[in-house]
């Protein structure tokens, strides 16, 4: 018997407005409860406030939470359209583990046939990395690194106890960086693919809902 009168909601934060026209209004049927797509704004600072306000309310304030949208490799070998999926976020106040991370990475294996999904650490930064930024924060042990990600799983927890993820694609890398998203074939490829993994994010929060054994 469920504890819960009624299935937790799912918010999906992502920064851009690219970000949030790739997610918005697919696949929303089949999760078990409602799906909020929020725009939070670029910079962990925007993400704190966007997260903090949405769950403060009564419609969100036990949601789990995904952080998604586009990120930096820094990895060699990393192309942009691979996929990332956080075991961890980290930033300098602290580091928020993920939950449901193999079933993200095989979902995503599923639904993105030939794209690469990298699981390893995602770590924040206040600004675009680029140059050997990268291969700085490669040496602390992350993978990946965006500005948003980090700040949203850690205000989400913060806001009360709750499942949180966190999966990206690589928009650029230490061989593909990028001027502009959306002007170079890189931040395209990026795009499509943020448009095709909806529905494992919405696996993922249906995931939630079944009994632990």
């Amino acid at each position: 018997m469920s504890s819960r009168a009624a299935p937790a909601p799912l918010l999906i934060a992502c920064a851009l407005g690219i970000e949030w026209l790739a997610l918005r209004g697919r696949g929303r049927g089949g999760t078990g409860g409602p799906v909020t797509v929020l725009r939070t704004g670029m910079g962990p600072a925007a993400a704190e406030r966007s997260v903090t306000r949405a769950l403060a309310g009564p419609v969100l304030r036990d949601a789990a939470v995904l952080a998604t949208g586009f990120c930096a490799g820094l990895a060699p070998g990393m192309h942009p359209g691979d996929l990332v999926v956080a075991g961890e976020t980290r930033d300098p106040r602290g580091s928020v583990p993920c939950v449901g991370v193999d079933l993200l990475v095989r979902e995503l294996a599923r639904v993105a046939p030939g794209r690469t999904v990298h699981t390893g650490l995602l770590t924040g930064s206040e600004h675009v990395v680029r140059g050997h930024e990268r291969s700085e924060l490669l040496a602390t042990g992350a993978i990946a690194v965006d500005m948003e990600s980090a700040a949203t799983l850690l205000s989400a927890v913060r806001a009360g106890a709750r499942p949180v993820a966190a999966v990206r694609v690589v928009v650029d890398a230490p061989e593909h960086e990028l001027v502009r998203i959306g002007t170079v074939r890189g931040g395209i490829s990026a795009f499509r693919v943020l448009r095709s993994v909806l529905p494992v994010y919405l696996e993922w929060h249906r995931s939630l809902l079944l009994p632990r054994r």
